[in-house]
């Protein structure tokens, strides 16, 4: 099985969301779609997916979750640029296949 750790940003991309799931597409679609109207990312419209890595241990995925998400806001930045350095939402790549 496959899980990813994922981030998330709003449209001016100054709010940024940290997740883990088994399947990008559904969660990302959930918060796009504002599926869970009390949550975080419904609360401030984070919705953008600009970066996102994959792994096949779960216990591998969770804990890099928890190590970005320690991180400041610098270093997650960074993290981003060297893979995504126009910000673009991801999500229209990864339902292209």
């Amino acid at each position: 099985m496959k899980y990813y750790v994922y981030i998330l940003a709003n449209k001016h991309c100054t709010v940024l969301y940290t997740g883990v799931t088994s399947d990008l597409l559904r969660r990302i679609y959930e918060h796009k779609n504002h599926l869970d109207k009390n949550s975080f990312t419904a609360k401030y419209n984070v919705t953008k997916l600009v970066y996102f890595e994959e792994t096949s241990d779960v216990k591998a995925a969770l804990e890099r979750e928890k190590q970005i998400k320690s991180w400041k806001r610098e270093r997650k930045t960074s993290l981003i640029m060297d893979k995504n350095p126009r910000w673009v939402d991801l999500y229209n790549e990864i339902t292209r296949g």
